[in-house]
């Protein structure tokens, strides 16, 4: 039946909306090269404008690792070096290329969400816009904060290891690929809402459920922050397990309103059901109609 398709919770659709949502195979293939095809095209163009700025954005992710330098008077003034002759032009495109991705990425999400809206209901595909802006908000906004809230901590410790016999050599490589894969990191934990309140609205969890499973994700928040963040010391993890927690109590709270409006919904329509079956017998009472049983199992 293609009421069992739906949650018993959620009222009727028309079914002009549950048919318009429908697409053939070979048609989701077509979607998906599209949405693929246009994500790239951004993506190209963003690579583009970052690499023409590549030595410019390089300079900027150099602040941390400047700053931390100047806090230990023992080692040497501040350079980077590099190994081979072409490394720093492929620093500079690899710079370019993640960079790109961050400039991009609004568009991206937007193409992710206009593939996946045909399978949702009309009320939720307006969401689309929202979602696409948030996702970008929430992934450069985890960025940004480990840019100026982590970064620096971890270097401090981690040149804490050198002293007048020992002084590091940082290469252009290196040095990037720690940056941005903390950067990504972070970025990718500030998405937890979104991911949240998503699930949520398609029914998949519940405030109740989030609200149980908190002590628990407390645990996971620090063996998460412990993996992801490079020194061992206990401040670093927690920059990364307490804004983990953070978020994801705050996505309790977008679950409940989400879980408010479909209970506050299907309350209503229950209602609407009652006060039309009782306006039913009324009339049936009127015309000295038998009243009618409800519908129960008879082991008879």
């Amino acid at each position: 039946m293609a009421s069992s398709a739906r949650r018993d919770d959620e009222p009727a659709l028309p079914a002009t909306e549950v048919e318009e949502s429908r697409m053939p195979f070979l048609a989701h293939l077509r979607e998906l090269r599209d949405r693929v095809r246009n994500s790239a095209i951004a993506f190209v163009l963003a690579f583009g404008i970052c690499f023409y700025f590549a030595q410019q954005i390089y300079d900027w992710l150099q602040v941390p690792i400047a700053d931390a330098w100047a806090q230990h008077p023992k080692l040497p003034p501040f350079k980077m070096n590099f190994a081979t002759l072409t490394e720093p032009f492929w620093v500079n495109m690899s710079v370019a290329l993640w960079a790109g991705i961050f400039v991009a990425s609004p568009f991206i999400f937007h193409q992710i969400w206009k593939f996946i809206a045909p399978g949702l209901y009309k009320r939720e595909r307006r969401l689309g816009i929202g979602f696409a802006l948030f996702s970008a908000v929430f992934f450069v906004g985890g960025a940004l904060f480990c840019y100026h809230f982590v970064l620096g901590r971890i270097y401090e410790f981690l040149l804490g290891y050198a002293s007048k016999d020992t002084a590091p050599t940082l290469m252009l490589q290196g040095y990037l690929d720690l940056t941005r894969d903390m950067m990504l990191a972070f970025g990718a934990v500030f998405e937890l809402p979104l991911f949240i309140y998503f699930l949520a609205l398609i029914g998949m969890v519940t405030h109740r459920g989030l609200w149980k499973f908190n002590r628990w994700f407390v645990v996971i928040a620090f063996i998460v922050g412990a993996i992801l963040t490079p020194s061992p010391d206990v401040v670093s993890q927690l920059l990364m397990a307490t804004p983990m927690i953070v978020l994801y109590n705050f996505s309790i709270i977008l679950a409940w309103t989400v879980t408010r409006k479909r209970e506050k919904a299907a309350s209503e329509l229950a209602e609407r059901e009652r006060i039309a079956d009782e306006a039913e017998r009324a009339k049936r009472r009127a015309r000295g109609e038998p009243e009618v049983a409800p519908d129960d199992d008879d082991d008879d």
